[in-house]
């Protein structure tokens, strides 16, 4: 019987981490099968460049997919700011349920918001804007509309400008705002929240307006990884074999 739930995000598949993607069809074959629900918090992919792109390890995820969620686990995906171009054609591809920015779920009776947690992270104004531009449809069409070789180069680029960049950022500017933390969960009425993107898994303990809440942090990939599990009886992380 599948009397579970899954939380994980951060995985930035590529093809020059094979032993990552190795690692997670592993998990995804002998770990999820007493899951009812999986969700990935974003940044499954380190740069995904449009659903036309089978190239690996897309091709091997997608197949992963749709295996099980025709075993009867429910899939769901949340965008991150490296995978915010998968679209309707993954997700018919493999059975999973697209997410929004922001998702409020029924975790066994109690109301949680999810979220990839970049939305969080407002001191970083430089980032804030340039995931503003490139979110709108106008972009994404434009972009998609480039032939996938030229992607490939962009998504390249992409990734040696974003590791220039956050050398020059300081560890406050790209975590969370705490404040911005706060009015987020004030505004969808949720006592707690998971989140991934600042690779600093934690559980914290905050008091909004007198009630006790709880923020979940998920890890990144490659770094002694753990996968936040949940049930009738509470949650548990456990380590990712």
């Amino acid at each position: 019987m599948k009397n579970e739930t899954l939380f994980i995000s951060d995985l930035h598949l590529c093809s020059a981490r094979p032993e990552i993607t190795q690692r997670f069809l592993r998990f995804l074959e002998r770990r999820t099968g007493n899951a009812e629900r999986l969700y990935i918090l974003g940044d499954l992919f380190d740069a995904y460049l449009g659903d036309d792109d089978n190239q690996s390890p897309n091709r091997e995820i997608k197949t992963a997919f749709r295996r099980l969620t025709e075993s009867g686990t429910k899939v769901y995906f949340q965008h991150g700011n490296r995978d915010f171009l998968v679209g309707e054609r993954f997700a018919r591809e493999t059975g999973i349920g697209l997410l929004g920015d922001y998702e409020v779920i029924d975790l066994y009776g109690v109301p949680t918001l999810l979220t990839h947690g970049d939305l969080l992270c407002t001191d970083d104004v430089q980032y804030q804007k340039a995931r503003e531009r490139v979110r709108t449809d106008s972009w994404k069409r434009y972009a998609l509309s480039k032939p996938l070789w030229l992607r490939r180069l962009y998504g390249r680029w992409y990734r040696f400008k974003s590791g220039l960049d956050k050398r020059g950022k300081s560890e406050e500017i790209m975590d969370v705002n705490p404040e911005t933390v706060r009015a987020t969960m004030l505004r969808y009425g949720v006592e707690r929240l998971i989140h991934g993107h600042t690779h600093r898994p934690a559980v914290h303990e905050l008091e909004i307006e007198k009630k006790r809440c709880q923020r979940f942090v998920l890890p990144e990939w490659g770094h002694g990884e753990t996968v936040l599990c949940w049930n009738q009886e509470g949650f548990r992380t456990e380590a990712i074999d």
